[in-house]
């Protein structure tokens, strides 16, 4: 089944001009959903940057390190911060992105890509993950769940976005489309250092979103 898919994804983005083909590497193997089937929480982020599509892991970019420094702060704060222990963090949870390629200049992929991408990637997280709380970060990375969506829900979706600030320390449910199934939306800003507008307050604000998620579903397993 993964051969299968990875073919069918490289066959989307192979020839077009937004691929940044030689992140990959001759075999243009995607970055891939990745982590425990009964993972707590799902994160999904908007694509991956080059030391991601290098290494073929998700969220090990500099964004990547900072969302790995909270949880270790938040989960494991006795656990001195390292690459290693970054990685060994990780692997509690499921990670994945709206496009599993690297695109050139690190400029978001257009919207027929993203639509292309979503069915086989929603088909394998509903596969490969068991949970239902997905945290996003970034607008792209919640209108992802939008794709395929009928007019009411993604009536609810924007509706829920445009509440400003405050969406960040709420919540969302939305059936996965195709899908006999719901999952529970937690969105949060890019966690990008060059994204001015949050980065000063994104570690707090990271940290209030993994507390209300622990009240709910308790701590992940070690």
């Amino acid at each position: 089944m993964t051969e299968a898919l990875v073919l069918e994804l490289q066959s989307i983005v192979r020839d077009h001009a937004q691929l940044d083909a030689d992140a990959h590497g001759p075999e243009l193997r995607p970055v891939l959903p990745r982590g425990p089937h009964t993972a707590a929480i799902c994160f999904v982020g908007r694509d991956p940057g080059e030391k991601e599509a290098k290494c073929g892991l998700p969220f090990i970019g500099e964004s990547g390190q900072r969302l790995r420094n909270g949880l270790l702060e938040f989960y494991a704060p006795s656990v001195p911060t390292s690459e290693q222990s970054r990685l060994d963090i990780g692997e509690r949870f499921f990670w994945m992105s709206t496009v599993p390629f690297k695109p050139k200049g690190n400029k978001p992929w257009s919207q027929a890509v993203r639509v292309a991408c979503q069915p086989l990637l929603l088909q394998f997280m509903h596969d490969q993950w068991g949970g239902r709380d997905v945290v996003t970060f970034g607008n792209e990375a919640f209108f992802w769940f939008g794709i395929g969506q009928p007019g009411e829900t993604l009536q609810k979706l924007h509706a829920f976005w445009d509440q400003g600030d405050v969406k960040y320390e709420r919540s969302i449910e939305v059936p996965l489309p195709g899908l006999a199934r719901t999952v529970c939306l937690h969105p949060m800003p890019h966690p990008s250092p060059a994204n001015a507008t949050w980065r000063a307050r994104f570690p707090a604000l990271f940290k209030q979103r993994l507390a209300m998620l622990a009240s709910r579903i308790g701590a992940p397993p070690p």
